[in-house]
């Protein structure tokens, strides 16, 4: 297979395409500065302290968050070693497996998430949806629905 067999972007897909990749380093990368500006949270921290508190008892089995952040283990492990550092999640030994271990928010992370969520969204409004029309928005959730059902199978 080479060139001759590439099949080559129309005109509308490569607009598509090049917008999608601009609004990941513009757009992104803007409401992480807010967040990070606004809260002191990395995108990162953010996805496990929204993880732990939409989970019951504000815990969550460590192998199940790897899962739902879609990161490998040693990711989330160190990652988790720096948060725990500042205070904001625990782990413990699971109580169901000997070698498991489960991750809990911990106060000062429900508190610090509880704080992030409302300027978060905020940005996430202003950089994302205050551009868009509601018929753009449900466009766009579809369009991620049909995309995500390939590339992430799992997802829910």
């Amino acid at each position: 297979m080479g060139v001759v067999d590439t099949r080559w972007l129309d005109d509308a897909e490569d607009a598509a395409w090049r917008g999608l990749r601009r609004v990941n380093v513009v757009t992104l990368a803007a409401i992480s500065r807010d967040l990070q500006r606004d809260s002191q949270l990395s995108d990162a921290d953010y996805e496990v302290l929204t993880g732990l508190s939409e989970s019951s008892d504000d815990r969550c089995r460590f192998g199940d968050l790897a899962g739902a952040t879609r990161w490998s283990t040693s990711r989330l492990s160190h990652h988790l070693e720096r948060m725990e550092q500042r205070g904001l999640v625990e782990r413990h030994p699971s109580n169901d497996d000997a070698r498991g271990s489960v991750v809990t928010l911990t106060a000062l992370g429900r508190t610090t998430i509880e704080r992030a969520a409302p300027h978060h969204l905020r940005s996430v409004r202003r950089h994302l949806f205050d551009q868009l029309t509601a018929e753009q928005t449900a466009q766009l959730a579809d369009i991620a629905t049909s995309i995500l059902k390939t590339n992430d199978p799992d997802a829910d």
